[in-house]
């Protein structure tokens, strides 16, 4: 169905983030339509302010207010150890944990020949550079466990060789709460190969 272009313009904009389909968009769309004007304009104000005031870390790539991050700019934090994420998210999700001490370099993304996602493409130069002028003990690769992260956590663990520096990965198993024998294969390797002494 064809909308009015001004709605038809702003569904099209929702349906372009990630993981937005169309029926998605068109709700979304409607969402904002029977927003008071008050909150429609501090929605987009929101949207605004948000591109305006968020940079990424020159260090580790993460999102932040300022050059560095919170995270870079804490002397509390363990800069010997780097956990390698993907993305943001999933920075902020191991964060949530408050158990890692050390610190981060995000690197926008996964290798992936599928989506034309090429290392060149990623912040694997920047790691190298970090790594490559000593004082790193340790390199977590907390990939996700998907065939391109894999993929990528092999690529990186590779390349970091040279520089003498531990690579790690993270132990992926059954999730607490679960049924073991309802775990896929790949899960259960994954549960068997990381686990530890009680």
């Amino acid at each position: 169905m064809e909308y009015i272009a001004p709605l038809q313009n702003l569904i099209d904009k929702f349906a372009t983030l990630r993981g937005v389909g169309r029926k998605t968009a068109a709700r979304y769309a409607f969402s904002v339509l029977n927003m008071s004007d008050e909150n429609a304009m501090a929605f987009a104000e929101a949207i605004i302010a948000a591109k305006n005031n968020i940079c990424k870390c020159k260090i580790c790539g993460n999102i932040s207010e300022n050059d560095i991050c919170n995270i870079c700019s804490d002397d509390k934090r363990d800069k010997s150890i780097i956990c390698v994420v993907e993305d943001e998210r999933t920075l902020m999700a191991i964060e949530k944990v408050r158990e890692f001490k050390g610190v981060y370099h995000v690197l926008g993304g996964a290798i992936s020949p599928v989506n034309d996602m090429s290392p060149d493409k990623l912040r694997i130069a920047e790691l190298v550079e970090r790594v490559s002028k000593g004082n790193i003990s340790e390199v977590i690769l907390a990939t996700n466990p998907t065939v391109d992260g894999e993929m990528t956590a092999m690529y990186l663990s590779r390349l970091l060789s040279q520089y003498g520096v531990l690579s790690t990965r993270l132990a992926y198993g059954v999730p607490v709460g679960a049924d073991i024998e309802n775990a896929d294969e790949v899960t259960l390797t994954r549960a068997l190969d990381g686990r530890r002494k009680l």
